[in-house]
């Protein structure tokens, strides 16, 4: 095995693996569901007997990044355990391919392969994650946002002749309509989503991404005097969360990541488009400007 693995790729592994053990333990002793506790054990254990394994080749001793570590858990307490974990499983993907490799030289190989095979099946079996309970919460006020903001801010952007005008009036209807989002996600949320979703947070986390949305998507309004700037800023910034949002549930419940962006951005577009004409027809038959 010395003789043909190239000791820095196992030194590379090596210190993944005593990372990943890490953050495993760490999230065992940290998160509340016993199931997950569970699970999180198990692999924390896997982790170190792969490191283990490695550094019965490479003789050297390796302790955790703790930039890393911090930078997962960090990043579990802001978007929830299942995205995190499933970026970090991503990372394994090479892990996979470098114990493939590996069985060729040495058979104990195999059954770390086959583990590894197995962390992301059992991650997605066993998560509670309540922060990926209320992302439909978070669709229903983001997507709301868009497709009303953008449509609205289209029309009257072109009704109007103050950049200003255009974000205070699309400020004062978002707020509004984020207030009444809430008060209709917390009916449903008491109707139709399962015991373990709160309906009151379910309505702030439908309220709370729609003002956050609406503040994005008005921004560019305050900033720039030129509306035709603005607009296009405006755009940009709404092409932008729709990536982020859809990047950020396609990791956590493996979806379609294109698929779900262009179902989103053809709705917004397609919606901002109408409102735009609708604005032109008014300024040039109306002559409305303010």
């Amino acid at each position: 095995m010395a003789n043909t693995v190239h000791v820095k790729r196992a030194l590379h592994q090596q210190q993944n693996e005593i990372d990943d053990f890490t953050i495993y333990s760490m999230l065992s002793h940290s998160d509340t569901n016993e199931a997950n506790q569970t699970i999180f054990h198990k692999i924390a254990k896997e982790e170190q007997g792969h490191y283990n394994y490695l550094k019965a080749y490479t003789n050297q001793e390796l302790k955790p990044r703790r930039y890393v570590i911090l930078f997962y858990l960090f990043l579990s307490k802001l978007v929830g355990i299942s995205f995190t974990l499933k970026f970090l499983e991503k990372r394994e993907e090479g892990a996979k391919s470098y114990y493939q490799e590996l069985i060729k030289i040495d058979s104990k190989a195999k059954d770390i392969y086959e583990q590894e095979i197995h962390h992301e099946i059992e991650l997605i079996d066993m998560l509670h994650d309540k922060k990926l309970l209320y992302a439909g919460a978070i669709v229903l006020g983001m997507n709301d946002a868009l497709v009303e903001l953008t449509g609205t801010l289209s029309g009257i952007a072109l009704a109007f002749d103050k950049s200003v005008v255009v974000g205070v009036t699309g400020l004062i209807m978002g707020i509004a309509a984020a207030l009444s989002m809430a008060g209709s996600a917390y009916l449903e949320s008491k109707e139709n989503v399962g015991d373990d979703v709160n309906p009151l947070t379910y309505s702030l986390y439908t309220g709370i991404s729609y003002i956050l949305t609406t503040a994005i998507l008005v921004a560019p309004f305050f900033i720039f005097v030129k509306i035709s700037v603005a607009i296009v800023w405006m755009f940009t910034m709404a092409l932008l969360t729709i990536f982020l949002y859809n990047f950020y549930i396609s990791v956590a419940k493996d979806l379609s990541f294109w698929k779900r962006v262009r179902e989103m951005s053809y709705i917004t577009f397609g919606v901002a488009l109408i409102s735009f004409g609708i604005g032109y027809v008014v300024k040039h038959y109306f002559g409305i400007e303010i």
